[in-house]
């Protein structure tokens, strides 16, 4: 990337947005982010500046607001070429218990973004969809045509905000991609609270000793992915020269699909952990019973190629965690 641009990343003290601004970073980027710390932490901001260096950070901007609000979206995008939009209110469970804050932040949020980069003249917009947005579509592996109808608010929220990119495409000429993601998985992903993700939360359950909840008889897959996937996705989507890349939307995750009891069985084997308590929970509303991606689209039209495997991902993943909870496990 010699190149040197200006890229807005939203959700920068989140998950993915946090691996995104690092990387930027690295490779001498200047970044305004966006965060209101609503379910991204500062510490991850912290954690960003420790790895890269003083230098580094000082080619970022931070703006501490919500993209609720359409001023702080228009702060954002003013003198950017390319946007990564990556906040949003995740979770299937929340969004059903709130979804009017599942639906400002994901869709509203996700408006005043396109609107905030059109007005900005940004060359490039590409967001973070979900693989939620195939609902009850059944049929496996999944492709990026054919979806179902949503299962949730936040799976609608998803479906909202990828139809309104495709119109600002049409409509206003912005370049957009979209990026359905898969499970994603890695550092700095919330292993707290009722609905942290399935792996951080198991790992954290698993080193401090406790049982692992289950929602269903774990025979429910999934495709999970590796955040360093995740990353390259969204640099091949914004740097891409592919016209025909643009103003689609892609499937990224590795191709494999998993059960949720091999995953315990990899996870625990990977700790050392032979003895698991399980606890079998119901099946939770919402979810889909099983998920596996083709991406032979974003191999095709962006040279998508996974570097990492669940197992691999795991293995890099869990110095992040053992760092975090082998106190706390030994206390």
């Amino acid at each position: 990337m010699a190149t040197v641009r200006t890229w807005v990343v939203t959700g920068s003290a989140g998950f993915i947005g946090s691996h995104l601004l690092e990387e930027l970073l690295r490779q001498d980027q200047r970044v305004v982010s966006v965060d209101d710390f609503s379910t991204g932490k500062p510490g991850n901001l912290a954690e960003v500046e420790e790895a890269v260096g003083a230098q580094a950070w000082k080619r970022h901007r931070f703006i501490e607001g919500s993209i609720a609000d359409l001023e702080v979206c228009r702060a954002a995008c003013q003198g950017a070429e390319i946007v990564l939009h990556q906040a949003a209110r995740g979770s299937v469970p929340r969004s059903i218990a709130d979804p009017l804050a599942t639906h400002q932040a994901n869709v509203d949020g996700s408006l005043n973004m396109l609107i905030a980069a059109r007005e900005a003249g940004v060359r490039r917009f590409v967001y973070a969809s979900s693989s939620s947005t195939y609902g009850d579509h059944e049929a496996l592996p999944k492709e990026e045509p054919v979806i179902g109808r949503p299962l949730s608010p936040y799976a609608a929220s998803k479906q909202i905000s990828e139809i309104y990119a495709g119109v600002f495409a049409r409509c206003y000429g912005l370049e957009t991609v979209g990026l359905r993601y898969f499970n994603v998985f890695g550092p700095r992903q919330d292993p707290e609270g009722a609905y942290a993700a399935v792996i951080p939360r198991w790992i954290r359950a698993l080193l401090l000793g406790q049982p692992v909840e289950i929602n269903g008889d774990g025979e429910t897959t999934r495709d999970f992915c590796y955040v360093a996937n995740a990353v390259q996705a969204n640099l091949r989507a914004a740097l891409t020269d592919n016209p025909k890349a643009l103003n689609r939307v892609y499937n990224i995750a590795v191709g494999e699909s998993t059960s949720l009891n091999a995953l315990l069985e990899l996870a625990s084997g990977l700790l050392g952990r032979r003895a698991v308590e399980r606890i079998h929970r119901p099946f939770r509303a919402g979810d889909v019973r099983h998920s596996l991606a083709d991406i032979g689209l974003a191999r095709r039209l962006l040279d998508y190629r996974p570097t990492h495997t669940l197992a691999s991902g795991l293995r890099e993943a869990l110095p992040w965690y053992v760092s975090r909870f082998s106190a706390a496990a030994a206390a």
